[in-house]
Order: structure tokens, then C-alpha cells, then sequence
């Protein structure tokens, strides 16, 4: 969790010129365009609401979901790979009355949608501008992909170890799988469930997206704009592969290389991502944090 943070830490000390040079090209962005990723990271927020109604066949509270969302922000930069924000989102579910197969079923199913969409809209960005991004700048093919295959091995035989040796362990998986897939199911033949998750699912990154793009507009920055959602999208998948609280580390070094990549400075990537990670993570941070106090203790969560 914490190598990551130390890596950026490293990095932004052997190059403080550029995370200088960075910062004087955010001061001097044009304000509009900044006002523009606020609203784009509020939207955000929205489309996860729909994202998350989208999981369960009952309807939740539409306000209280909202602000939920939001507060969940600041849980995610407690815990690694969006568990604070799962943690958040199943106390939520079960104050709303839903027993724990069926949150946890309606969790697994979020996660899976997001990712699905995720990796749909890189694909077709990557077909959209094939010569745009080097993958391999992202990813080192002699590092990353043997880690990467190491890690998911592994992973793979621990689980399946525990599901053969420990029956209650095989149990409880059996249920969950059979209420997922039974949910999945009844969800998909309600037209409502199904635009509120996919939909949803497939905003949240692309305003996410939209998000680095206004910024990239408000300094100046030369790339394509969809050169710069093609690097969002890349750089966003591949630091989902680390599992640092609430992508701090990862993700800055994940869209600096992709937007470098894609043929911006490392200075004008540096200044672009500052500015991003600040309106994305940093401003709802503190505001995020009082709002889950104050829902923990009205019970909502």
C-alpha cells in the first residue's frame, strides 16, 4: 500500500523542476475550464448513484445514496482497490433492510460492471486511435507483466485452496454465487436496473475522463482530446493493478507516463495531473470526511 506513495515521494524529489513547473502552469490555468472538472467530478458522483441502484431490484433512497457516494470518497483513501468505499456502500445496504448475500452480491456485481466498462471504452479508444498511446511505456513487458502474472496466480491458488479445504468457505461461495447469479438475472429483465448500471458504469469513467480533459484544456495542453482520454483510460486500468489507498501514488503515476505517452511534456503532464488529483481528491476530501461522521451517526450508514 504504502510503495507507491514512497515511489511518487521518490520521484517528485529528483525531479522537483517539473512538480515546479507544474505547479506555476496550474496557477496561471484558465478558471472556466477548471470550473468545468468540478462540475464533471460532481456529475461523477451521480452517475455511481445510478451505477449502485442499478445492482439491487429494490429501490433505494435516492438523496441518502447520493450523499453516500460522496462520503464514500473519503473511505476509499483509508483502505486499498475501493474496499473503503465498499465498506461504506454495504453498511448503506443493510440500514436499507438488504441481508448480507444480497449486498454482497450487488457489491461484487458494481465492481464487475465497472470493470467491464472500463476496459470496453479502452479497447475502442484503443481502436479509435491505434498509434496514439504505447502500452508497453505503461506496463513494462519484462517487469509489470510477469508481476502481474505472479500476483494473479497466486491469488488464483490461494482461492482455490480455500474453497477445497475449508468447507465452510465452499459454502458460503456457493451462496453467494447462486444469489448473484440469481440477481443478475432478475436484474437484467428490468429495462430501469439495466440502463441505471450500465449507464452509470460507462459515465462514471468517461466524465472521470472528461475531468482530466478540462484540465488539460485549462493549461494549454497541447494533445488530442482523445488522446487524453485514451491516456485516462490506460493509465486508470493499469493502476488498478496496484492496491494503494484510493489510487494515491498508482494512479498520479500511471496518467502522468500515459499522458507523456501520448505525447504531452513531462512538465504539462505533471501540471495536468496536480490539478486533476486536487479537484478529483484532495478539495472533496475533508468535505467527505464530516459528511460520513455525520452519517454514521444519523444511522445512515
Amino acid at each position: 500500500m504504502l510503495l507507491p506513495i514512497a515511489a511518487v515521494a521518490v520521484w517528485l524529489v529528483y525531479h522537483h523542476a517539473h512538480l515546479t513547473s507544474g505547479v506555476r502552469q496550474a496557477l496561471d490555468g484558465n478558471g472556466y475550464w477548471m470550473l468545468a472538472a468540478v462540475v464533471s467530478t460532481l456529475l461523477g458522483w451521480v452517475a455511481v448513484s445510478f451505477a449502485r441502484q442499478g445492482t439491487v431490484l429494490e429501490r433505494l433512497p435516492a438523496g441518502r445514496l447520493l450523499v453516500t457516494q460522496f462520503a464514500a470518497g473519503a473511505a476509499n483513501h483509508l483502505l486499498p482497490s475501493g474496499i473503503g468505499a465498499g465498506a461504506v456502500n454495504i453498511r448503506f445496504m443493510a440500514r436499507c433492510g438488504l441481508p448480507p448475500a444480497r449486498y454482497s452480491a450487488a457489491l461484487a456485481l458494481y465492481y464487475l460492471a465497472e470493470g467491464v466498462a472500463r476496459v470496453v471504452l479502452l479497447l475502442g479508444l484503443l481502436l479509435a486511435f491505434p498509434r496514439a498511446l504505447r502500452l508497453e511505456t505503461l506496463l513494462p513487458e519484462r517487469i509489470g507483466l510477469s508481476l502481474v502474472a505472479t500476483v494473479s496466480v497466486t491469488v488464483l491458488v490461494v482461492i482455490a485452496a480455500a474453497l477445497a479445504c475449508v468447507g465452510r468457505v465452499r459454502r458460503a461461495t456457493l451462496t453467494f454465487v447462486r444469489t448473484a447469479l440469481t440477481d443478475v438475472r432478475s436484474l437484467h429483465t428490468r429495462p430501469s436496473r439495466v440502463l441505471a448500471l450500465w449507464g452509470g458504469s460507462f459515465a462514471f469513467p468517461l466524465l472521470q475522463a472528461a475531468g482530466l480533459v478540462t484540465v488539460a484544456l485549462a493549461l494549454g495542453m497541447t494533445v488530442p482530446v482523445g488522446h487524453v482520454v485514451l491516456a485516462y483510460m490506460a493509465g486508470s486500468v493499469v493502476a488498478a493493478m496496484v492496491p494503494s489507498p484510493g489510487g494515491i501514488g498508482s494512479v498520479d503515476a500511471a496518467l502522468v507516463v500515459a499522458l507523456v505517452a501520448t505525447g504531452a511534456t513531462v512538465g504539462a503532464a505533471t501540471a495536468a495531473v496536480l490539478v486533476y488529483r486536487v479537484i478529483t481528491v484532495w478539495l472533496p476530501l475533508l468535505p467527505g470526511a464530516l459528511v460520513l461522521g455525520a452519517l454514521v451517526r444519523w444511522k445512515v450508514v
